[in-house]
């Protein structure tokens, strides 16, 4: 696996795991406290910038001639 391959996975893995995070924290997290929300908070923000960067990275990736 080269490492843009490798690169493209990682970033998907990650999206995948914000949004688990998220969708943890905001709905089946036993207590609400602060942190929590925090965490629910900036993992989702990570969740929808990781594809943005995915995409960036990918475009850039495929101009580069190994």
């Amino acid at each position: 696996m080269s490492l843009k391959a490798f690169h493209i996975v990682f970033v998907t893995v990650s999206t995948l795991l914000f949004a688990f995070l998220a969708v943890w924290a905001f709905a089946f997290a036993a207590d609400r406290t602060a942190i929590i929300t925090g965490l629910g908070a900036v993992s989702a923000a990570a969740a929808l910038g990781m594809p943005v960067y995915g995409v960036y990275f990918y475009r850039k990736a495929r101009k580069i001639i190994v």
